[in-house]
């Protein structure tokens, strides 16, 4: 009997289900529905779709590629060629799935969020940085370091309940006065570059 060897991070994958594994699957899609489409929105053509995943079982979510695109790590690596062909960039780099997990917590509470009030302005950083977390965790990776670590430092700002006004403290007069009693750059390299003609 011949066994066809399928790739976990890709589309397709067919795990063995029974008639009650099937029920709460299409349950779940329909419940998780309205979820998936403004995560959808959201991420717009960041990914290609968003589904209701049976592959999860201790991750919020993930990403998974269509089943002809390269893989995480053959895009990281197409990236990195100094002569790459940006036409074949555009057409082969992976289609993105963003692959949910009904029964996370994380997911639920999502869900109850959205079905609340869909414009709350914390979903919006919440479902990139779910997506922006999935695309580390399956080895892309990301077009913008500084933003995402923008934006996790606002969460965290958020779940200690300090206001965006707040974060930033004012310079005290003793960090003032410390920078004051610190010798200019200049001085430094001047130093340096006798040092050299020393030598």
């Amino acid at each position: 009997m011949v066994k066809k060897l399928v790739s976990v991070t890709k589309e397709g994958l067919e795990l063995p289900e029974d008639d009650e594994e099937k029920k709460k699957h299409e349950a779940d899609k329909e419940r998780f529905e309205n979820l998936c489409k403004v995560m959808k929105d959201i991420l717009d053509k960041k990914v290609e779709k968003v589904t209701v995943s049976t592959r999860l079982v201790s991750s919020p979510c993930c990403i998974v590629t269509s089943q002809y695109g390269w893989s995480a790590n053959m895009e990281r690596i197409m990236k990195a060629q100094a002569l790459r062909d940006s036409s074949t960039m555009g057409y082969m780099a992976a289609k993105k799935h963003f692959e949910i997990n009904p029964d996370h917590s994380i997911v639920k509470s999502l869900r109850d969020k959205v079905e609340a009030d869909k414009n709350d302005k914390s979903v919006k950083d919440l479902v990139v940085l779910l997506f922006e977390t999935s695309l580390l965790s399956s080895g892309f990776s990301l077009e913008n370091p500084q933003t995402h670590g923008e934006r996790i430092f606002r969460m965290i700002k958020l779940g200690l309940g300090i206001d965006e006004e707040d974060a930033v403290e004012p310079e005290t007069a003793t960090t003032a006065a410390k920078s004051e009693d610190m010798p200019p750059l200049e001085a430094e390299g001047d130093d340096a570059s006798r040092m050299e003609e020393v030598d």
